[in-house]
């Protein structure tokens, strides 16, 4: 009986391991897919996406599936936010009432459901700080709901009177929230008391002032507001001051007709997302238009009503692998797609290596 016993650990082991070396298989898309298209320069490969389980996994041999069994993909229903951090990618999924959590290291995709007084309603944006603190805007619930870096509830602020929440954003010291109750951007004390600080934008001129904020991003000196309601995107300094606004409503290029998730790169270019276009468009820092990518869904890399974009300089070598030879890998951008066959598409911001080794 042992000796049985002994040849079928040795058995599962093998089998396991595998399971193991599969998931280290190389993915290559079956066509190389850049923006803009040649022959103008490629600053944008698209690499790949990520819709089940399946696709972080891996897929398991078939003597695995025998000895172990085998659980149907968990897939990504329908995802809206997306922030990266650590080597995680967590995705706000309006119809899950929570959040799916993509751990890269461990090859895991997981439900984040909370109860309790973490129980979320509709969580429509997240941000995760330098601890691992994770932030979710919850526009149902009328709050900031606050989950520590082991995901147990830690506390949420806000009122149904006071804050209806669409993004959240947190640096120097501060949590930035999009309040479309009152159009603004509301400031919190990033500590225990949440204690409200003020408002922006401080001007109410028509061209200065926020309609309807739905998404923003927090620089070192700059607040960018998508405001959904002038189709644009509004500028202001830390304390509120307007500086620009970037787009204007129309069916050009440069324009915007359903301005919604935005980034912003270390080089301060603006990636704003545009659902009705089905791309997102890249602006310089005095808001010129320098390229867009995505486009209506026909094949992978292309774009099914997306939400959210969202920047990373971590976590390369995990796609390192879906990089065409020619090309250096400086940053990835996720967006997300509502609907489709690729529910978060990952592109790499890429440099020919031969015009970095002029």
């Amino acid at each position: 009986m042992k000796s049985i016993n002994y040849i079928f650990s040795a058995i599962l082991m093998l089998a396991l391991n595998a399971c193991s070396q599969k998931l280290q298989k190389q993915k290559t898309p079956q066509e190389l897919i850049v923006y803009p298209s040649p022959p103008d320069t490629t600053r944008i490969q698209y690499l790949t996406s990520i819709s089940t389980s399946k696709d972080v996994e891996g897929e398991p041999s078939m003597f695995s599936k025998y000895i172990t069994g085998e659980e149907p993909p968990k897939p990504i229903v329908k995802p809206y936010g997306v922030a990266m951090h650590n080597n995680k990618i967590y995705i706000c999924d309006l119809d899950l009432r929570g959040l799916e959590i993509i751990d890269l290291e461990n090859q895991t995709l997981e439900y984040f459901i909370p109860e309790g007084l973490g129980q979320l309603k509709l969580p429509i944006n997240c941000f995760v700080d330098s601890l691992g603190y994770l932030y979710v805007a919850d526009v149902q619930r009328h709050q900031v709901v606050i989950f520590d870096k082991d995901l147990q509830y830690v506390n949420s602020f806000g009122t149904r009177e006071s804050l209806k929440p669409t993004d959240v954003f947190v640096t120097n010291n501060k949590i930035w929230v999009t309040n479309v109750s009152n159009s603004t951007i509301d400031v919190f004390k990033q500590d225990s008391t949440y204690q409200f600080l003020y408002s922006l934008p401080k001007s109410t001129q028509a061209q200065e002032r926020l309609f309807q904020p739905t998404n923003l991003f927090v620089s070192n000196n700059k607040v960018y507001v998508s405001d959904f309601g002038e189709f644009s995107i509004k500028i202001y300094d830390h304390q509120g001051k307007f500086l620009q606004s970037v787009g204007s409503y129309g069916r050009n290029i440069g324009q915007f007709t359903r301005p919604k998730g935005i980034a912003v790169d270390k080089d301060e270019n603006l990636y704003v997302v545009d659902a009705a276009f089905e791309n997102v468009q890249i602006f310089n820092k005095q808001g010129k238009l320098l390229m867009f990518f995505g486009g209506s869904y026909k094949k992978p890399g292309g774009m099914w009503l997306p939400a959210k974009v969202a920047i990373s300089y971590n976590g390369l070598e995990y796609f390192q692998k879906y990089v065409n030879e020619r090309y250096l890998l400086k940053y990835l951008i996720l967006v997300t797609n509502n609907f489709g066959p690729d529910k978060v598409n990952i592109y790499g911001y890429v440099e020919e290596k031969a015009m970095v080794n002029k």
